[in-house]
């Protein structure tokens, strides 16, 4: 079977580091374009894709529709849904990487657009194949926790404004800068994943350098009544990645995923070695019985996308789940503006406040 020809359109730290490498090692895909205005990392993806064509500008991509069985977008969050809605108008399959807008409003209509159209649209929300959370799961369905009543998930770390690129910076809201649309996009999705639809959202956001957010916790309610507490932070003594509490057990994993940190090493993704999985405890004192954590799933993305672009199955990630993260995210502002916690119906306009 012939493989899918795609185009990557941006090739900074998400194209580059993470959707160029898992394209690369796909069963059934191809780089036939990467698409960068910048002359160094147009000599990268050269070097790291010798066989795709290195194209200035998106519009060059839509002009060879016809030679394109696949769109990536791998740009800044404001860009997400133009392009997005450009490859749809042309017929062409398309993943974006999380956020799927910068807007809830905004990622609805790029839903629906896709749905009237009959193109398949899916969001890179790859942190739901992380190793602990897979853990976690084969842990609730042995039922080894017993009732499970919350979860907390950290995704924390000590770095200062270098390490950050200038739109992810950027003061301006329709940027889609600040940590909780970065950070924030990944632990909402694996919560509502794990936990499944959120009825009320409280949360709090600080700017600690009088910028962007960069400090960012979240109290969810799911509607099976279980929490989730979620922190993400950039200059913070992390916490433990993930920690799960139930009726008769504890499930605690300190290290985060290694997967990310292959990549951005140049190396292929790997599941977690023994002193980094995490730990059952079930009594009071309890050191806790080593959990084996699966391979993590990064690389089982884009060989399902391949899937479903042929008919096969359903995309890894149905778009209304990457629509629930924003209107979860968009709570969350609100949540924090007004200092109250706010409640989810079925739709935005449903939503309201809480005492």
């Amino acid at each position: 079977m012939a493989k899918l020809r795609t185009a990557l359109i941006g090739y900074g730290l998400a194209g580059e580091e993470f959707h160029g490498p898992l394209l690369e090692r796909a069963n059934g895909i191809e780089v036939a374009t990467v698409v960068t205005g910048d002359p160094e990392r147009a000599r990268r993806a050269r070097a790291a894709h010798p066989d795709a064509q290195v194209l200035e500008r998106a519009e060059l991509v839509w002009e060879r529709a016809a030679d394109h069985d696949l769109v990536v977008v791998a740009t800044p969050n404001d860009s997400h849904v133009p392009l997005a809605r450009k490859a749809i108008d042309h017929g062409l399959p398309v993943v974006v990487d999380k956020p799927l807008a910068v807007t809830a409003a905004d990622a609805g209509a790029l839903v629906e657009h896709a749905e009237r159209a009959g193109v398949l649209l899916t969001v890179f929300h790859n942190r739901r194949y992380d190793a602990e959370q897979r853990a976690l799961r084969a842990l609730l369905a042995d039922g080894r926790l017993g009732r499970l009543l919350r979860v907390e998930a950290r995704l924390e770390q000590w770095r200062g404004d270098a390490a950050r690129t200038p739109w992810r910076r950027s003061q301006d809201p329709s940027a889609g800068g600040g940590i909780l649309l970065d950070l924030g996009s990944h632990l909402v999705d694996q919560a509502i994943a794990l936990l499944g639809p959120v009825h009320a959202v409280y949360a709090e956001i600080d700017r600690r350098d009088g910028g962007v957010p960069d400090d960012v916790f979240l109290a969810l309610r799911h509607r099976t009544g279980v929490r989730s507490h979620l922190w993400a932070a950039d200059r913070v003594a992390p916490g433990p990645r993930l920690r799960a509490v139930g009726t008769d057990a504890a499930y605690v994993a300190h290290e985060p995923d290694p997967q990310e940190a292959a990549l951005s090493a140049g190396r292929p993704p790997h599941s977690a070695a023994p002193d980094h999985w995490g730990r059952l405890l079930t009594a009071p004192g309890d050191v806790g019985e080593a959990v084996a954590c699966p391979p993590g799933g990064w690389e089982s993305f884009y060989p399902a996308v391949a899937a479903a672009v042929r008919g096969e199955a359903d995309p890894p990630v149905a778009p209304r789940d990457a629509l629930a993260v924003m209107l979860v995210l968009e709570a969350a502002r609100e949540s924090a503006e007004r200092g109250q916690v706010v409640e989810l119906g079925g739709a935005p306009a449903t939503r309201r406040l809480l005492p």
